[in-house]
């Protein structure tokens, strides 16, 4: 694991150790920038910052960076009522990818804090296979029911259990290429 990568993950458990991540307002986009912000600060320039340039991935464009804050406006206001939902604007804010680099580490945890408020219940991530949950997210911008299924099938209300949070933020930085911890 690189050096930048290796102090991430550490702020992301002092994140929660620490309990700064309570006093986040959930589900907003500032609370997207505060987690990102505490992962990367000192890593990144950007870190915290929406971004300002267009970004690809594969042969997939993420949001437009001339309508990006509009975007992120309409994407804060969906519903959170229910898990499809929350599940649709999850889907929604990993297709505007807001920042240069780390927008899934950050989203899976503000992903969490969402289902946590509002459905008492949180992904426990280490049950989620990495290549099928990669193959979910890439068609999720076509037909959500997949990272629905997948994602419904690994829910959890242990939301207060550091084993599941923890490791479900080593599992997140598995699904980013990095080696398990």
């Amino acid at each position: 694991m690189r050096k930048i990568d290796k102090k991430s993950l550490e702020n992301a458990y002092k994140l929660f150790e620490t309990g700064e991540i309570n006093h986040f307002e959930i589900g907003t986009t500032k609370s997207l920038q505060e987690i990102h912000k505490y992962l990367f600060d000192g890593l990144y320039g950007f870190a915290g910052k929406i971004r300002e340039k267009n970004i690809s991935k594969g042969n997939f464009k993420f949001a437009n960076s001339l309508y990006l804050k509009e975007a992120l406006l309409k994407i804060e206001q969906m519903p959170e009522s229910s898990f499809e939902e929350i599940i649709a604007k999850y889907i929604e804010m990993n297709i505007a990818h807001p920042f240069m680099e780390g927008n899934g580490r950050a989203t899976r945890i503000w992903l969490d804090l969402v289902l946590k408020k509002n459905l008492h219940k949180v992904v426990n991530w280490q049950n989620v296979d990495k290549e099928l949950y990669l193959q979910a997210m890439e068609r999720s911008p076509i037909n959500g029911l997949e990272i629905r299924t997948l994602l419904g099938d690994n829910l959890t209300d242990d939301v207060d259990n550091y084993e599941i949070i923890f490791k479900g933020i080593e599992q997140s930085y598995y699904y980013e290429g990095y080696k398990k911890v």
